[in-house]
């Protein structure tokens, strides 16, 4: 028998008319005789942070079981079926997102603090921070994709009440920094984020046009997608067929989500929003596994919200409004009902989880190569407490992170910038810049440390 060498390069892209599709994973895409580890084609390291506003209700988010094993809380037991892929901790504090004397005020103005692990300044000329770790692992993972890394939100940036205290609102506009002066901006339209991803028009009137056409996008690339199957096997293109329709169907529910707009687009509103907030989250959700699949970008950030957020989630079976859910009093009812709020943002992460594990990339799945980190700033927030804020991490990072594990601090002993700088460990980066530009070591912001025991397996 034969066997030939010749593959197709894994940054292979389909161009048409304004469009450009990347590519899923591919068998064909492995040389034959060697192993995908040594392939161009050997799955890299993916990174997700996603931030919530105010904290967790407290009694319902830590397991009461520390190490393996574990009974998963009311609060995460969406993730149960992801056992051996998640790692939750308790225990950690952020003290940057504290007030102090010096500091005063401000507790809603500290969602920045989540990646990079570095205190916002107050009545500073402007803002300033620091390199946040998705940024961190975009300069190193993601230098080869279409987009280096992704920043998405569902409520547009603004004046939410929380630009106060003298702290500038890019501390919780935005949590994604790709230099201590320079916050990257959140897309909260899933139709613009679609065009980012698979293309758009060439100018502001024509990718007005292409709104309103009834065609896919996908239809000026329809000639190449054909001529580019000819050559491959019949699990190829099986695996291709899958992805081009989760792309058209993604795009199809985009389409609904926009007409059923709450109001007409204006130079100040941004186009379609969708009226749903469920929906909305959906799509996101949905943008991010086919950008991962199609490897587009490799790091991403999703803000679920906006501190002093009003909205309210039917479907978590609670009505209130999420920041006035969250002042409890810590009477039990209240926690009670505010604790299924963060379980229905816990429900979202296991519809995405999903998703990422049923799309197979290499000797595994996406899952098995990213990590996804959810957490808040706040721990619990009636109290406006930066203690013990609820950390999640799901995902193989390369296949080698462990789950199946609760990690427990004790009280005042360890802080999440720590846990950052083993983040970075883990994704083999231990030398960055520090805000001159001089190289820096294991350190991040204010931490102090790596987390060893996070690293243990």
């Amino acid at each position: 028998m034969f066997v030939s060498k010749k593959f197709i390069p894994r940054r292979t892209f389909l161009r048409g008319a304004g469009v450009t599709l990347a590519l899923p994973f591919l068998e064909s895409m492995v040389p034959a005789l060697t192993p995908l580890r040594l392939s161009a084609a050997a799955p890299v390291r993916r990174f997700v942070g996603i931030w919530h506003p105010h904290g967790a209700a407290p009694g319902y988010w830590s397991p009461t079981k520390e190490g393996r094993d574990f009974e998963f809380s009311f609060i995460t037991k969406p993730l149960e079926p992801f056992r051996n892929r998640t790692v939750l901790i308790s225990g950690l504090d952020m003290p940057e997102a504290f007030a102090t004397n010096e500091e005063p005020g401000g507790d809603h103005a500290r969602g920045a603090v989540l990646l990079s692990g570095a205190r916002p300044r107050r009545n500073a000329v402007s803002p300033y921070l620091g390199v946040t770790v998705d940024q961190l692992i975009a300069q190193k993972y993601g230098q080869d994709t279409i987009l280096a890394s992704l920043q998405l939100g569902v409520e547009d940036s603004g004046n939410y009440g929380n630009c106060n205290w003298g702290y500038s609102c890019a501390y919780t506009n935005s949590i994604s920094w790709v230099s201590p002066t320079q916050p990257l901006p959140t897309q909260v339209n899933p139709r613009v984020v679609f065009e980012r991803l698979f293309g758009d028009g060439s100018s502001t009137e024509e990718r007005r046009n292409g709104r309103k056409q009834n065609a896919s996008i996908l239809d000026s690339v329809t000639k190449e997608l054909a001529v580019f199957k000819n050559n491959l096997g019949e699990g190829d293109k099986a695996r291709l067929d899958t992805y081009v329709e989760n792309v058209r169907e993604l795009e199809r529910r985009i389409r609904i989500a926009m007409e059923s707009s709450l109001q007409e687009p204006t130079s100040d509103v941004p186009f379609g929003l969708p009226e749903s907030k469920h929906v909305h989250f959906r799509l996101m959700y949905d943008l991010m596994a086919l950008a991962f699949e199609g490897d587009i970008t490799r790091s991403a950030t999703f803000m679920l919200g906006r501190d002093l957020s009003g909205s309210s989630f039917p479907e978590s079976g609670f009505t209130g409004g999420w920041h006035g859910s969250s002042h409890h009093g810590d009477k039990p009812e209240n926690v009670m009902n505010y604790s299924k709020i963060n379980r229905y943002h816990v429900q979202n992460l296991a519809y995405f989880v999903d998703k990422l594990s049923k799309i197979p990339e290499g000797d595994g799945t996406l899952l098995d190569h990213i990590l996804i980190y959810k957490g808040s700033n706040m721990g619990n927030s009636h109290r406006h407490a930066h203690e013990k804020v609820p950390v999640i991490l799901v995902g193989g990072i390369d296949g080698t992170f462990k789950g199946n594990r609760h990690l427990v601090f004790p009280d005042n002993t360890q802080r999440t910038s720590n846990m950052l700088v083993s983040l970075l460990h883990l994704y083999g980066i231990d030398q960055w810049l520090d805000d001159k530009g001089k190289a820096m070591t294991t350190k991040l912001g204010s931490s102090t440390g790596r987390l060893e025991p996070l690293e243990m397996v």
